[in-house]
C-alpha cells in the first residue's frame, strides 16, 4: 500500500522560506510522476509544481522562480523549497502521485498525502 506524508508546513511572513518534504513509502517503485498541490479555504486543489522520473520540472506561473520541486528516488522523497513567500500562498499543501506522465489534472492523481498547512501572515 502506497502511503504518502507530507512535513515542513508553518507560519512564516511575507518573504520568508519553507521547504516541504514528502515520504513515500509502499509500493512506489516507478512513479514517474509526483507534484505538490494546494488548497486554500473556498477554493479549488490546484497543482503548484510537478517533476517526473527525468527530472522535468514544471510551475504554476504565480510560483515560477519562487519555488523549486525536486525529488530523491533513492531516498522515496519530494521536496518543495518556497522563497519570497507571500499571503497568496497560505493553503494546505499535498503531494501526490502518478504512474503516468505528469498532469495538471488533479482528478488524475492516485496517491495523496493528508497535507500540511501554510501560512503566511503579512
Amino acid at each position: 500500500q502506497v502511503r504518502l506524508v507530507e512535513s515542513g508546513g508553518g507560519s512564516v511572513q511575507v518573504g520568508g522560506s519553507l521547504r516541504l518534504s514528502c515520504e513515500a513509502s509502499g509500493y512506489t517503485y516507478n512513479f514517474y510522476c509526483m507534484g505538490w498541490f494546494r488548497q486554500a479555504p473556498g477554493k479549488e486543489r490546484e497543482g503548484v509544481a510537478l517533476i517526473d522520473r527525468i527530472g522535468s520540472t514544471s510551475y504554476l506561473a504565480s510560483v515560477e522562480g519562487r519555488f523549486t520541486i525536486s525529488r530523491d528516488d533513492a531516498k522515496s522523497t519530494l521536496s518543495l523549497q518556497m522563497n519570497s513567500l507571500q499571503p497568496e500562498d497560505t493553503a494546505m499543501y499535498y503531494c501526490a502521485a502518478l504512474w503516468g506522465r505528469c498532469s495538471w489534472d488533479v482528478g488524475g492523481y492516485r496517491y495523496w498525502g493528508q497535507g500540511t498547512q501554510v501560512t503566511v501572515s503579512s
